[in-house]
């Protein structure tokens, strides 16, 4: 079965020329198009697709706002796949913090667009770490510390935490740590479970304005050079 896409841009020409990148891949398949956020709901509706590329900014809906819909009315979502064109974004980190599983930028080459919608169809984030890093800087909040230390995370789940703040997949994560990919699978789901947030992303953000991210670089850093 092919990747589903649903795009999202109030540009004619981006919509445009996204089609043609992705209509040109082996595997996926693009579904459907809409000018705005206010759009998007009844067509997932319609058509549930897997992925939607959306852009974050839009006229009358933007897709923060869209995002939140999306994940309000939907038990089961299609994945959410943020477009934007400068990565230090504030309207990207808040559609981060909304739910979105992941960013891409406008200017990322055919391959990287595809890879992208692929990676956030299997179920992991697509995020840039220096971004989300800068992004995050003095978002640091008190609820975030105290829901990491009531986490309670091993030592083994803070290694695959750390991990996915530098936006490893569970395959890489698993060649960094010399275990398989299904153990990672249960170390993530055991965090998310922990932390009570939805996906890979929220962890990540959560881990950056908690100060888990910076605090646990130097100990990361050294744990792959051991593994390298």
């Amino acid at each position: 079965m092919p990747v589903t896409v649903l795009l999202v841009d109030d540009e004619p020409l981006a919509r445009a020329g996204l089609r043609a990148i992705l209509d040109g891949q082996p595997g996926i398949e693009v579904i459907g198009e809409a000018a705005d956020g206010i759009a998007v709901l009844p067509m997932i509706r319609r058509s549930r697709p897997a992925v939607v590329a959306m852009d974050v900014r839009m006229p009358l809906m933007d897709g923060i706002e869209a995002t939140r819909a999306i994940l309000r009315a939907l038990p089961d979502p299609p994945k959410i796949l943020m477009i934007t064109t400068f990565e230090n974004d504030d309207y990207v980190y808040r559609a981060l913090r909304a739910g979105a599983d992941g960013f891409l930028l406008k200017r990322a080459r055919p391959d990287e667009i595809a890879n992208a919608v692929r990676t956030v169809a299997q179920g992991d984030s697509l995020l840039y770490p220096a971004s989300i890093r800068a992004l995050a800087v003095g978002r640091g909040n008190a609820d975030a510390r105290a829901a990491l230390a009531g986490a309670a995370l091993t030592e083994r789940e803070q290694a695959v935490l750390r991990h996915l703040t530098r936006g490893m997949s569970n395959l890489e994560i698993a060649a960094r740590l010399l275990v398989s990919a299904e153990t990672v699978k249960t170390h993530v789901s055991a965090i998310l479970a922990k932390l009570r947030v939805r996906d890979r992303t929220q962890a990540v953000i959560l881990a950056y304005e908690s100060g888990f991210a910076e605090a646990g670089s130097d100990h990361a850093t050294e744990l792959n050079r051991g593994r390298g």
